[in-house]
């Protein structure tokens, strides 16, 4: 991957993705210092248990209009998040590997980086059934 590929911060746990952060347990994501490649371990243990897009962030090549988030010309994730997170000015902006490549920064600016911490790439909602045999369902 060379330094002009623009990078997804919301990507799929797959071998060669890059960790962006581990997701802590307020829901927001704690974000990694150092740029850190994952490789075909990390992938199966991180597939162990809930899906590891609950769990972590990670980052690879922006596909563009081959993604399903892609609006027109824009990425559709950022933009519908900060039409729904609506904030004052950023503040100092979070340690962050991709910055340079990170296509929702290209897109929009430090008001990216103030809301990116809020973003989990799987938010669906996990069954789970009680000890009474009900199933429940739970946010992850």
């Amino acid at each position: 991957m060379d330094d002009k590929t623009i990078l997804c911060p919301s990507a799929r746990c797959e071998e060669g993705a890059i960790l962006v952060g581990i997701v802590m347990s307020d829901g927001h994501v704690a974000f990694a210092s150092d740029r850190i490649t994952i490789d075909r371990e990390f992938v199966q243990i991180a597939r162990e248990g809930r899906p590891p897009e609950k769990r972590f962030r990670f980052s690879s090549p922006c596909a563009k209009s081959g993604c399903a988030q892609w609006a027109g010309e824009r990425c559709g994730v950022i933009d519908a998040e900060l039409a729904a997170t609506p904030r004052a000015a950023p503040g100092a902006l979070p340690e962050c590997s991709i910055r340079p490549q990170c296509r929702w920064f290209e897109q929009s600016g430090a008001a990216a980086c103030a809301v990116c911490p809020e973003v989990i790439t799987d938010m669906r909602v996990d069954i789970e059934e009680n000890p009474a045999g009900d199933a429940v369902a739970a946010l992850a």
